[in-house]
């Protein structure tokens, strides 16, 4: 790629150029202002910019991309900025501008009758649930940043969520992409069929691509049927074997479609309810274990919570669990969500905490869970694993909070001999470094030790293909940039 070029900062008259483009109002260069742009959630990365560029439609994406690219200024994509592995934050030269796609948050296409909503990248994906209801369907995708992540930040990291397990990834619920390629043209891949079989699939390309091979303006979104009357369960284990078994007896057993299952361990209930506030310890007695189900059915009916209220009554005689608690109300089945859903923000009062994002076979969980544990004991003793996820997908959020006492910087200076641990036992497991959050920043020194050549050539050949000025989202997930 040819990044020798990205070295310089724009200069004051090309500031101004960009700044045309979308009007003054919609260009920030003031340094307050710029601050929520330049710093994820997890504080680890800050960067810097001389422009915050916001874009009101696909023709000033494209005219900002084909600016910088004839005058090879890097260019960093941004949704909602909720991004954890750094991919949307500029790196701290302030050598590259951002380019945030809020304000591309129009309703391009209703399809009531074919399921289908087409939308621009900007909509928070609540935005997008809720038209989906107002059209009595579902939009699946669901994750704790849902009121202020965007679609297209989504699709660009292939964003996960808690109901992978019924309905799959972000990938799986897009029909079409429109695309703003690095040179200023624009893909119109906007279509709404459910069969194309006429070559390359490009959508899937750029989906997961983190802003790397083009900036996505809009998307043609699957919608699904309202499910009927579900079902929410928190359920007690001695073991997280148990939940392999457990995972197996809902699926075979339930009448309904199970559509999450959630692992967390104590410690983490211990966080949440000490940090967040209005929750509680769901259980008179604590458990070493706990999973969170969701089941739903395609018709509204009354079975579904005695459907799963038998199936967990049999798990109980098999001593598959220990204890069970079935949502009486909406109210509480949110309750229980809270306590799910608020690991993370719970850790932060804790200290220190090196987390990874990865995935290996279901059934392989616990062991992996196992000897994660045991590895990161031996590493930095009185370090505390907090390990949670998505069962069904096979995804674990092995997060480790410092040990109790200690000081987090020095606690935090072990991040990449720790990581580099877990992903080597990750890999040997068969399992990605990645489920759901991306490479960025963060990870891009990883993939390039554990992929295989083969794949980063492949990789480097379609960024080189796409982006051979490399202006895209520059060294995030394949190079690091020359001035960095």
């Amino acid at each position: 790629m040819h990044l020798k070029n990205l070295t310089q900062a724009p200069t004051s008259e090309l500031i101004n150029a960009f700044r045309a483009i979308v009007g003054s109002r919609h260009a920030i260069t003031d340094a307050q202002a710029q601050k929520p742009y330049l710093t994820e959630w997890r504080d680890r990365y800050i960067g810097k910019t001389p422009i915050v560029l916001r874009p009101g439609n696909t023709d000033e994406v494209s005219q900002i991309l084909r600016l910088a690219n004839t005058n090879r200024i890097g260019v960093v994509p941004q949704g909602g900025n909720t991004g954890l592995v750094g991919g949307q934050i500029p790196f701290e030269t302030g050598h590259e501008i951002i380019l945030s796609t809020g304000r591309l948050n129009d309703i391009r296409n209703v399809d009531a009758v074919g399921r289908t909503l087409t939308v621009g990248a900007g909509m928070t994906l609540t935005e997008v649930q809720a038209k989906a209801q107002s059209m009595d369907c579902l939009f699946p995708l669901s994750l704790a940043a849902e009121g202020s992540c965007q679609i297209g930040g989504n699709l660009a990291t292939n964003a996960g969520g808690v109901a992978v397990l019924a309905y799959g990834n972000t990938r799986q619920l897009v029909l079409g992409l429109e695309v703003v390629l690095a040179d200023g043209r624009v893909w119109d891949g906007l279509r709404k069929l459910k069969k194309n079989n006429t070559g390359y699939d490009l959508r899937d390309l750029f989906v997961g691509s983190e802003g790397t091979l083009g900036v996505i303006t809009a998307a043609t979104l699957k919608l699904f049927p309202n499910p009927g009357e579900g079902a929410t369960a928190l359920v007690a284990m001695n073991t997280l074997g148990a939940a392999a078994a457990l995972f197996r007896h809902v699926s075979e057993q339930s009448e309904d479609l199970l559509t999450a299952f959630e692992f967390f361990p104590h410690i983490a209930l211990e966080f949440v309810t000490t940090h967040i506030a209005n929750t509680r310890m769901p259980f008179s007695v604590p458990h070493p274990w706990y999973a969170l189900i969701n089941t739903s059915r395609s018709r509204a009916d009354e079975t579904s919570a005695s459907n799963i209220e038998a199936v967990l009554g049999d798990a109980i005689d098999k001593a598959v669990i220990t204890d069970a608690i079935i949502a009486k109300s909406t109210a509480q089945a949110h309750d229980l969500w809270r306590l799910r859903e608020g690991i993370s923000e719970a850790q932060k009062p804790e200290g220190g905490s090196i987390k990874h994002d990865i995935s290996v076979p279901v059934d392989s969980i616990p062991s992996f869970v196992t000897r994660a544990n045991n590895l990161i004991e031996k590493m930095c003793p009185g370090a505390r694993p907090v390990p949670f996820g998505h069962f069904g997908d096979g995804n674990v959020h092995y997060n480790v909070s410092q040990p109790k006492g200690a000081d987090k910087s020095t606690y935090l200076a072990q991040w990449e001999e720790i990581s580099h641990a877990v992903h080597d036992l990750v890999v040997e497991m068969g399992g990605s470094i990645s489920a759901e959050h991306g490479i960025g920043r963060m990870k891009r020194d990883e993939l390039a030790r554990l992929k295989s050549p083969v794949e980063l050539e492949l990789m480097r050949s379609i960024k080189t293909a796409l982006d051979p000025n490399g202006i895209l989202n520059p060294g995030k997930i394949l190079a690091r940039p020359t001035n960095t």
